[in-house]
């Protein structure tokens, strides 16, 4: 794929892949910007060289078709105000509405799909709601790092049907810093890696693990190579088919002289929710009907 500086916009419409998957509170007002603002350099670039933007993105998980609160449509004001022009919005990604919005739109001009994963079809992967998606332009770009790494329609599938494609600002960024880390490291070289799944990064933690001389283990996955280990997590977030694969990255941790850092300690409440109650508890030994949350203080010194 081209980097964006490569591709000349005038008179095309560039269909867009963003991550505006941002958190909005219960007035479905966006309490974090910072994907939104990343987004807009790629944006703004396509507009200024006369072309039109696209935007498709997914908001939430949601379960059965649209829901209003992971609707992209409350994102539409706070991107037309840092943009500084109106943004039109389709209330389908594939539809009527968005096929024609799509062809009646013009150079300098923002069209904003609704959310993708109101179609099942988008995170199966489908050829055909790809092909759909990839009918309302002429070059596809894609910026959602944050999605990169799953085989989505409207990431993995897409660029088939275009001669023309590349990566917006936000993903040539993540590359060239991944490439500059993985080619040329600074030493010590220490890799920190959250996250809720061992399974969603097991290429990268493979790769690390031959590169770097310390992995510091944060986020849910922890829990997972602790129960592999022998401890008791309680009821915090494990994966239970991925405990061997577990073992087996400390094994080769050690194999390869990487120091594998896990947290000591972490916070743990009795529920997932603003009132539940919580303490520190050492990662060995959480109780029956308590989770893992969060890293504690202990874990926090040492990781320091």
């Amino acid at each position: 794929m081209k980097n964006i500086e490569e591709i000349n916009f005038k008179g095309k419409k560039a269909l867009v892949r963003v991550d505006f998957n941002v958190p909005l509170d219960g007035d479905y007002n966006i309490t974090d910007y910072t994907r939104i603002k990343a987004a807009i350099p790629t944006i703004k670039r396509i507009l200024d060289e006369g072309g039109a933007v696209i935007l498709m993105s997914h908001l939430g998980r949601p379960k059965s078709g649209p829901e209003e609160k992971f609707s992209l449509i409350h994102l539409v004001k706070e991107l037309s105000d840092r943009l500084g022009t109106e943004v039109k919005f389709a209330d389908d990604c594939i539809g009527d509405s968005a096929i024609q919005m799509a062809e009646e739109l013009q150079p300098g001009q923002v069209l904003l799909l609704e959310n993708l994963r109101f179609y099942k079809e988008e995170t199966k992967g489908d050829v055909e709601f790809a092909k759909k998606l990839s009918a309302l332009g002429d070059i596809y770009i894609n910026d959602a790092f944050g999605t990169a790494h799953r085989a989505h329609a409207s990431t993995a599938i897409i660029a088939q049907f275009f001669d023309e494609k590349g990566c917006g600002y936000v993903m040539q960024a993540e590359v060239d810093n991944a490439e500059k880390v993985m080619t040329d490291p600074a030493r010590p070289f220490i890799a920190i890696m959250g996250g809720a799944k061992i399974s969603d990064k097991i290429l990268i933690i493979e790769k690390m693990l031959e590169k770097v001389d310390t992995l510091i283990i944060g986020g849910a996955m922890s829990y997972t190579f602790f129960k592999a280990l022998g401890g008791n997590v309680g009821d915090s977030l494990v994966e239970e088919d991925k405990l061997d694969l577990a073992k087996s990255l400390i094994a080769k941790a050690k194999e390869n002289n990487v120091a594998l850092e896990l947290p000591i300690d972490s916070v743990i409440a009795d529920k997932f929710a603003p009132d539940a109650n919580t303490r520190i508890s050492e990662n060995f030994d959480i109780p029956e009907g308590w989770m893992g949350l969060d890293i504690g203080p202990d874990a926090q010194e040492v990781f320091r």
